[in-house]
């Protein structure tokens, strides 16, 4: 009896005949997801394939419920043709982005439909098995609230910060206990097919897909959170790097600076250009007598996170304006030595701190145009975020698809 299509979807033993047609399947669901609905024709020239295998794959996609006849198309003359196209509720994807202290998931559809998000789940990033299991439970209680059968759900992607390898499914810098990927390790407790990927990648390749990329082929991702990360689009592609680590722009040695780094080097522009280090200037401002209205709420300096301090700017702190300031000037350091070797036709910038808009936005600018070379940078385009907190989920959910579907 041959297997259900959406079980063999995910099988690592098949091969032969089976596989063939399980990947020939996937290029059409994938056609209809880019292009939308098409007729058998369509399909024939796209597949470079013969009306009768078109009309197999097709009736088999159908009896599975994941592909729909939508009836004739309207034609001037002639015999017309049925219009094919996907049942978006057939299939699912879940998207996870880890962040400090909170987590973002979300549910999109086969057409790639965001349907469902829900934000700032409570969750401290703690690099303890610990952590790992709430992680999972949150995961878990997301799917039970979910009005679909588990079954439907194809995929699920997970962002975390750090050193990722997409490709294995390991994480080098959180939940690194044991020799098996940690997406196995997630995929075993959820019973969905997990997908690892670093958090600003995802972002980035949220923002790539839907965001605040109008055709541009060369463009950089800054998220700027607590870490310093890029996501890299070149000539339209997402880059990884050799071993996926690609875009570890907090961790280039640009201060002379005897801050020890949380990689365990010193001088790194995350000492000095990210939100740990805001966080970090803002408690000591405190303690040594400069006022903010964050000691309204929290009168102890070592409570204040760092959303109370972008909370703050957006209500015209002083203090967090100036030292959003001078983090901007940092950070524009950073992206001018990117604009130097990438030569990029749009920087975006992302992440909890683009918050803050013109105030982290401006000395950013002002930082570009004095630390990069002005043929360089005239040609370059600085825009915010599109997609702000749900880029992560976004991105999460885009990529999941594009693995499950396209095999990448």
């Amino acid at each position: 009896m041959t297997k259900p299509f959406l079980k063999e979807l995910n099988s690592e033993n098949i091969s032969g005949v089976a596989y063939k047609n399980v990947n020939l399947k996937k290029t059409v669901l994938g056609y209809f997801s880019n292009t939308g609905n098409a007729t058998i024709a369509d399909l024939c020239k796209e597949l470079n394939l013969s009306v009768p295998k078109v009309t197999m794959l097709l009736n088999d996609l159908i009896s599975e419920g994941l592909v729909q006849d939508y009836g004739k198309l309207e034609s001037s003359g002639g015999r017309k043709p049925n219009l094919y196209g996907l049942v978006p509720e057939s299939g699912f994807f879940i998207g996870v982005d880890v962040k400090h202290n909170h987590i973002n998931i979300g549910l999109s559809d086969l057409q790639k439909n965001l349907i469902k998000v829900t934000k700032r789940v409570a969750y401290p990033l703690i690099n303890s098995k610990e952590s790992l299991d709430r992680l999972c439970g949150i995961i878990n209680n997301f799917i039970d609230g979910l009005a679909i059968a588990k079954e439907k759900i194809l995929g699920i992607g997970v962002n975390l910060t750090g050193r990722i390898n997409h490709a294995t499914g390991y994480s080098y810098s959180y939940f690194y206990f044991n020799e098996e990927p940690l997406s196995k390790i997630i995929e075993a407790k959820v019973g969905i097919r997990v997908f690892l990927e670093n958090d600003s990648r995802a972002m980035a390749y949220g923002e790539f897909c839907v965001g605040n990329v109008q055709g541009e082929r060369n463009v950089l991702f800054l998220n700027m959170d607590y870490g310093i990360g890029v996501g890299i689009l070149i000539n339209g592609q997402l880059y990884h790097g050799k071993s996926g680590f690609s875009g570890e722009l907090g961790h280039i040695p640009l201060f002379t600076n005897e801050i020890m780094c949380h990689c365990g080097k010193k001088g790194c522009l995350e000492t000095e250009a990210s939100g740990a280090a805001l966080l970090r200037l803002f408690r000591e401002q405190l303690t040594a007598g400069s006022s903010s209205i964050v000691t309204q709420t929290k009168t102890n300096p070592e409570d204040i996170e760092l959303e109370d301090i972008i909370q703050a700017a957006n209500n015209d702190d002083i203090l967090a304006i100036d030292l959003i300031g001078k983090i901007g000037e940092n950070i524009g350091r950073g992206i001018a030595l990117l604009i130097n070797i990438f030569n990029p036709e749009l920087v975006i910038l992302g992440g909890s701190l683009a918050a803050t808009d013109d105030y982290i936005r401006l000395p950013i600018k002002s930082a570009i145009n004095k630390y990069s070379l002005s043929l360089l940078n005239n040609a370059t385009e600085l825009k915010m975020t599109k997609l702000g907190e749900e880029a992560g989920v976004i991105g999460a959910c885009l990529l999941v698809w594009r693995r499950v579907l396209a095999q990448i």
